[in-house]
């Protein structure tokens, strides 16, 4: 067991030995240890306080994303609704216009009914009185005596006039 039983000298060299490191880390080491340690702690904090700053710019950032965003939303529904009304406001002058158009071309389409109308009218009366001198003049030719013939002639030319028509 005397291995595990030490003597006094070296307990007392040990304290000793002890006692100057532990004096010359106080006065020298320790200093610097707990300056580093202050150093690194003020670091720290300056590091979480440059975390939390950034967090509240990221924030700030974040809100200030979606505002613009929500007013992007809200100027996109504005154009949108603007592009419909354009939209619709070009449909109804189209409209409008086809309608002016459509009513120009009826207005010409009866005009020329109108005269068409009128120049067959024309054609008809000139052909009725045409035929009526031919009959006429057939008429007197003839020189018809009796009312039965003067019918008969009549029912004839009439059914002339038909067949050409």
């Amino acid at each position: 067991m005397e291995l595990f039983t030490p003597e006094f000298g070296l307990i007392f060299w040990m304290f000793v030995a002890f006692a100057c490191l532990y004096f010359i880390l106080a006065k020298w080491a320790w200093p610097f240890i707990i300056k580093s340690i202050e150093e690194r702690a003020e670091l720290i904090d300056k590091g979480v306080a440059y975390a939390q700053e950034a967090k509240s710019q990221l924030d700030n950032a974040k809100a200030e994303a979606d505002k613009i965003i929500a007013e992007a939303h809200s100027e996109q529904a504005d154009i949108l609704r603007e592009a419909a009304k354009m939209r619709n406001e070009l449909i109804e002058k189209a409209r409008g216009e086809a309608a002016d158009e459509a009513k120009k071309v009826s207005q010409a389409a009866q005009v020329s009914l109108e005269q068409s109308r009128k120049e067959a009218e024309k054609q008809l009366r000139s052909e009725v009185g045409e035929l009526a001198l031919q009959i006429a003049e057939k008429v007197i030719r003839r020189n018809i005596a009796s009312d039965d013939a003067q019918r008969a002639l009549v029912d004839q030319y009439l059914s002339e006039v038909e067949t050409k028509n």
